[in-house]
């Protein structure tokens, strides 16, 4: 079972911790009374998104043995007007760098992962409409 524990410091700066042993900052910003120290909380879904899905696309191109020598997500969201502010639109980015990279490697691993194996983002997509994209660097 996955824990965390997360405690004010001060004004609204928290600090989170994971029962995996790892610590994270958060913040708001000076217009919602605290001083811009961390991450926000939503913006979390997005880097924990980018993170999951990423580590399933890399984990498959690896098993697909293509030349990967670098991977980055870039994750955009779009919240809803009005409270809770939820997410309604979520684009992932892949830029995936290497050498002789077969596109349907990269698209088979982002299938999966999107289908079957990123826990964030089947839990996002509850809410967002979740769309993609990639691009290869050649190395």
């Amino acid at each position: 079972m996955a824990e965390a524990r997360v405690k004010l410091v001060a004004d609204m700066h928290f600090e989170g911790s994971s029962s995996s042993g790892h610590k994270l900052t958060m913040d708001a910003d000076k217009e919602s009374g605290g001083h811009n120290k961390g991450f926000r909380p939503m913006e979390l879904l997005l880097v924990g998104f980018g993170g999951c899905s990423g580590m399933d696309v890399i984990s498959i191109l690896r098993e697909k043995r293509q030349n990967v020598t670098g991977l980055e997500t870039n994750v955009k969201g779009e919240q809803a007007d009005s409270f809770p502010h939820i997410y309604e639109k979520v684009h992932i980015e892949y830029v995936v760098k290497g050498k002789d990279i077969q596109k349907e490697a990269i698209e088979r691993s982002i299938q999966l992962s999107l289908e079957k194996y990123c826990s964030v983002g089947a839990t996002l997509g509850k809410t967002a409409v979740i769309t993609h994209s990639y691009r290869i660097v050649e190395e």
